[in-house]
């Protein structure tokens, strides 16, 4: 059965139909306070606490957006609550004007051609850490809408801001985490990559032709520009890359046997009140 069904006989009080959707979301619910939190034990308390608020508000859900956009919605809350929780902790997040590709750096192994590197475990670490090096309201974005595959506007409903906020959030984000995977990409730095006066700033254009905000001729323009321009189309070409290792989510990420077990019995002991 697919979501709507599940949701309507969950609605209606079936109980079975409730936990099914549960089970089925609980995976993108905790890698997504994975990569937000940064902490599996926090990580494992935002799952649980918006798994239950899933179940304590089915019945009052009514399909205005997806199921999807509905429980990250609840689950950034819940990050938002442990991030103010934790002020005084050590901090562990860095600004996009943080200069952290050294970090990167120190991954690769300069006697691998970047196509060798890209095979390696190195190279999801680092996607991880470039990611989780992001100040907050541009991780979010960026895992949410690279990552997770939510519409641009999905994203806004999420975040509670507008689209074009979104898209500039993004615009960033993707090019800080670029910058950081480039020594393992073989592409130039940033600061490499267009010399003043001289070339575009291709990086930008591209990712904003991923979100149709140029016209058709100024791609145009740009695709010229590439295939006279070495260096602009490495730099094209390792951002396009770094997309395409975020689209595959990363390094696998399943919910722990003890965390599922967790979370179970905290549902039982909620439907069996509510019963």
């Amino acid at each position: 059965m697919n979501d709507p069904e599940l949701l309507e006989l969950a609605r209606s009080g079936d109980r079975a139909a409730l936990e099914t959707l549960l089970r089925r979301h609980q995976a993108q619910v905790y890698r997504f306070g994975l990569r937000i939190c940064r902490n599996p034990d926090d990580a494992q308390d935002v799952l649980q606490e918006t798994l239950l608020a899933m179940a304590r508000g089915v019945r009052d859900f009514r399909g205005a957006s997806s199921i999807s956009t509905w429980l990250y919605t609840i689950a950034r809350s819940y990050c938002i609550k442990k991030r103010r929780r934790s002020v005084f902790a050590p901090a562990g997040e860095q600004s996009l004007d943080t200069d952290a590709a050294s970090e990167a750096s120190q991954l690769a192994d300069p006697a691998k051609a970047p196509d060798e590197a890209l095979a390696g475990r190195e190279v999801e670490q680092a996607l991880e850490q470039a990611i989780g090096s992001l100040d907050p309201m541009y991780r979010e974005v960026l895992v949410l809408r690279d990552v997770e595959g939510l519409t641009a506007p999905e994203v806004a409903e999420v975040l509670g801001v507008n689209v074009p906020t979104v898209k500039s959030r993004l615009h960033r984000a993707r090019l800080a985490v670029r910058a950081q995977m480039a020594p393992l990409l073989g592409a130039p730095a940033a600061d490499e990559a267009a010399p003043a006066g001289q070339c575009p700033d291709v990086l930008t254009l591209f990712s904003q032709h991923l979100e149709d905000e140029i016209s058709a001729d100024v791609c145009a323009e740009m695709e010229r520009h590439l295939q006279s321009c070495a260096r602009c189309r490495n730099s094209c070409d390792s951002l396009k890359r770094t997309l395409a290792m975020c689209h595959t989510g990363g390094p696998a990420v399943e919910v722990p046997p003890g965390v599922q077990a967790s979370v179970r019995v905290a549902l039982r002991d909620f439907l069996s009140e509510r019963a």
